[in-house]
């Protein structure tokens, strides 16, 4: 079977939750004093970390139903083995404190302003980058609470890649591949693909690029590749030599050799830091905080290297199993 109506809905649920929170933000945005930018915008950073803390928290939470609905119960999962949905709030994907990462747009508009262009055009532009940075987010989140959950519920061993209508040529080129569960999902910023888990008994048939592209209109096959490459496809030529699927494609945590971890949810207050020892109190910090990173959940698949249970006892360690 091709991806089940469930997996689609619920790409599309978030698709459209990322769209709602945007907007909200955006409102916010609206609001800046531009003879006050800096001051403004910080004045209004507790309403915006507000609602995205709602956007990420609903986006996360919509993982346990979904599979729940999907897949019903799995006799092997540890009744203890259950998604966090808030570990997942208040960092980016790549495990950067949402806070300081929103304050981009702002920096972004007071450096063309001070180059000398128009604040209109300075404020749209960083509201433009403001866009980019919740919808990813979101995204982001939500990828993140599909994998815990998966990787929790023995009875999924892979994932296919669903891919969103209208997708990019890299997404397009990536589509109904399947990647181990515990394996890090390729995405590019504002990407909204999302995963469908494979069982023994649920097992989604690939829909592969060629049927995608032989699906599109001509007009959005001119739109998503380019008037050159449809012309090399329509003659032929394979999707995938005509596009380089990986450019600017990065998984949500991994890059390179370095270890993604966050600081977010490690004092004694936080889930993950009643799991650790070895505290300090930094100067600044009213709680004491553990010495050790919290690390984020793909850094976490790749340290384990395929050990599954091993991914596990991270992720519980790491607060986001209960």
């Amino acid at each position: 079977m091709p991806p089940s109506a469930e997996a689609v809905a619920h790409m599309n649920a978030r698709l459209r939750l990322a769209a709602v929170t945007s907007r909200a933000v955006r409102a916010m945005w609206l609001r800046v004093d531009r003879d006050n930018i800096h001051t403004s915008w910080l004045g209004l950073m507790s309403d915006v970390l507000a609602v995205m803390a709602g956007g990420q928290l609903a986006a996360a939470a919509g993982t346990e139903p979904w599979l729940q609905s999907l897949l019903g119960d799995d006799e092997d999962q540890a009744t203890s083995d259950r998604l966090i949905p808030s570990s997942l709030v208040g960092v980016t994907g790549n495990g950067l404190p949402l806070a300081d990462v929103l304050m981009s747009p702002m920096w972004s508009a007071l450096r063309l302003v001070t180059g000398g262009v128009p604040v209109v055009h300075a404020m749209a532009r960083g509201q433009a980058l403001l866009d980019l940075l919740v919808r990813t987010t979101i995204a982001d989140t939500g990828r993140a609470a599909d994998s815990v959950g998966m990787v929790s519920r023995p009875a999924i061993t892979s994932y296919v890649r669903v891919v969103e209508a209208g997708a990019c040529n890299r997404c397009v080129i990536l589509a109904g591949n399947e990647y181990g569960v515990s394996s890090a999902f390729a995405r590019h910023p504002r990407c909204h693909c999302s995963m469908e888990p494979v069982t023994r008994d649920h097992q989604p048939t690939p829909t592969s690029p060629k049927t995608l592209y032989n699906a599109m209109s001509a007009a959005q096959r001119h739109k998503v590749f380019g008037a050159d490459a449809v012309k090399a496809i329509d003659a032929g030529a394979d999707i995938a030599q005509v596009v380089n699927a990986r450019r600017g494609m990065t998984s949500a945590t991994v890059f390179g050799r370095t270890v993604q971890a966050t600081t977010e949810g490690i004092t004694r207050r936080g889930l993950a830091g009643q799991r650790r020892k070895n505290f300090d109190k930094l100067p600044g910090n009213r709680y004491r905080t553990a010495r050790t990173p919290r690390l984020m959940p793909e850094e976490i698949y790749r340290q384990a290297r395929g050990d599954r249970e091993h991914a596990i006892r991270l992720l519980r360690r790491n607060g986001y199993l209960t």
